[in-house]
């Protein structure tokens, strides 16, 4: 099941890294390996706050892309449909005009999540509102903005396929209680 896990959560990367993540697995170390790397949490738990952290990092890096006019975190949005952010432009007839309001939605997950994995994900989604493509151009938007972020991108895959190895190993009636590296139990 891990194998079927790894591949569903990590493809595209080498087999050499999946392996290497596999092991960590195997040998019970990949929760240490994250908490290792990514000790730092974050207090960005309202939607508020979530909006100003987006707000700050728009104004810094894409001052003339569109007004943010709702950030929140959406409970609906979850690591089993694959979607941990969505960016949208919500079109509504005001009089004789037509308004677009721009708008992100990042998955709860995030709540508790390390802050790097957080700011990946905000970056993905904010330059979303330039580039609506994942081409080179986009890639090349997120690096400006982040630049370790394709090393968050790989971890945070990593983080997810941990939490979805811990929940299996629950679901199949394993009784040991397990918290995401970050997370408070």
């Amino acid at each position: 099941m891990s194998a079927t896990l790894i591949q569903q959560f990590l493809p595209g990367y080498p087999a050499h890294l999946r392996a290497q993540i596999a092991q960590l697995h195997a040998q019970g170390q990949l929760g240490h390996y994250l908490q290792q790397r990514y000790p730092e949490t974050h207090t960005i738990q309202s939607d508020k706050a979530l909006y100003d952290f987006c707000n700050a990092l728009k104004q810094r890096y894409l001052k003339n892309a569109p007004l943010l006019d709702k950030v929140y975190f959406d409970n609906r949005l979850t690591i089993e449909k694959q979607t941990l952010g969505l960016n949208a432009a919500i079109s509504r007839v005001q009089g004789g005009k037509l308004k677009a309001k721009k708008e992100i939605r990042i998955s709860a997950f995030f709540k508790t999540a390390p802050l790097a994995f957080l700011n990946m994900i905000v970056v993905h989604e904010l330059a979303h509102l330039k580039e609506r493509e994942h081409d080179k151009a986009f890639y090349q938007l997120c690096l400006h903005m982040e630049p370790d972020y394709m090393q968050y991108e790989f971890d945070c895959r990593v983080y997810l396929l941990w939490a979805a190895l811990q929940k299996h190993q629950l679901d199949a009636g394993n009784s040991v209680r397990a918290t995401l590296p970050g997370s408070k139990p």
